[in-house]
């Protein structure tokens, strides 16, 4: 299920970059688009999800926010810069072993092609 769903993510993403013309916006004008989109496809969206954090037994004041969460299944972190860094899969990684959910896909919209920006980040595969 969740390939089927990355792949029909991934379609929305580049329409999103192809209607609002490349790069250059901030990442939460593309946050609220591919939300729009993938919500116009009938995707149960869900946009800037407070997901507690505990250590050792003991919830953290401050929980951690994912992008976006499509039906509770992908977690989807939005970038909008120049050049990809390693450290954002990183973070992808970890919102995934926190969570507990298998997929995370990266999406850069900052690159020519957005196509060039995504990155399927897998949990426990």
């Amino acid at each position: 299920m969740e390939n089927d769903l990355s792949n029909k993510i991934i379609g929305a993403a580049i329409e999103v970059h192809k209607i609002l013309g490349g790069p250059g916006l901030l990442e939460s004008i593309y946050e609220a688009a591919l939300c729009q989109e993938l919500s116009l496809q009938g995707m149960k969206v869900q946009r800037q999800l407070a997901v507690p954090v505990t250590y050792k037994g003991i919830e953290i004041k401050d929980p951690l926010y994912v992008d976006i969460l499509v039906i509770n299944k992908v977690i989807i972190e939005i970038k909008a810069t120049e050049k990809n860094n390693p450290i954002y899969e990183t973070q992808v990684l970890t919102y995934l072993r926190l969570t507990g959910i298998k997929l995370g896909l990266l999406i850069n919209f900052g690159n020519s092609h957005v196509k060039n920006g995504i990155s399927r980040i897998v949990n426990g595969l």
